[in-house]
């Protein structure tokens, strides 16, 4: 019995970069939007001490 082992090699081009740096960045800022504005009471108690360390307000 024989096995073959294929390698891929991945080439990213500059473009697909872009596009998951600011898919990434847009999703981030979404999370802190959501956790910094919501007014549910577990996503506020979950995230109150890291907002008011990072000088959010939300009071």
């Amino acid at each position: 019995m024989s096995s073959t082992v294929f390698t891929q090699t991945a080439t990213h081009s500059r473009g697909n970069r872009l596009l998951v740096t600011f898919g990434s960045i847009l999703m981030g800022l979404s999370l802190v939007y959501f956790a910094g504005f919501s007014h549910l009471d577990l996503v506020h108690n979950a995230a109150h001490d890291t907002r008011h360390s990072s000088g959010f307000p939300c009071h």
